[in-house]
């Protein structure tokens, strides 16, 4: 249906390649010219200044959530002004024993106007469709739970 590229480049900057010493930081770069400075999360030898790629994983799933979600709010005429999210993912053993990103909670605060305004059973149906539809949610095993916070 679609293709979406990204490029990443990193280059060894010290003079040895030895586990506690090489540089972990890269940079993402994407078609419409973004360029991402990248590195290991901290507790992995990273760079704390950076993204890594946890954080952006959970961006992702943020996002794709919040972009589905506009998209089902417009189409059954409610209003959004605004659209925000602290979304928290955990890093832990997964049922294999293997380090994964097993849980992504979304913390949407999302704000109408107008009228109508949706009731709470209407936003845990937009919030559920949101999830249903979302490309990234339905790409990855993480569970993914949306927190009411509106």
């Amino acid at each position: 249906m679609s293709e979406h590229k990204a490029s990443l480049s990193w280059n060894r900057d010290t003079d040895d390649f030895k586990y506690p010493t090489y540089t972990r930081d890269h940079t993402w770069s994407f078609e419409g010219g973004q360029v991402v400075s990248a590195s290991a999360a901290p507790e992995f030898l990273g760079n704390a200044d950076r993204v890594d790629p946890e954080e952006s994983f959970v961006a992702s799933i943020s996002a794709c959530h919040m972009l589905t979600f506009l998209t089902v709010a417009a189409k059954r005429r409610f209003v959004v002004d605004s659209y925000s999210d602290e979304a928290v993912g955990y890093l832990e053993k997964n049922a294999a024993g293997k380090l994964a990103i097993t849980r992504v909670e979304l913390r949407p605060r999302i704000a109408f106007s107008g009228d109508p305004i949706p009731t709470p059973e209407q936003m845990d149906s937009m919030h559920h469709l949101s999830h249903e539809q979302c490309f990234i949610a339905n790409s990855v095993n993480t569970e993914i739970v949306v927190l009411s916070l509106e």
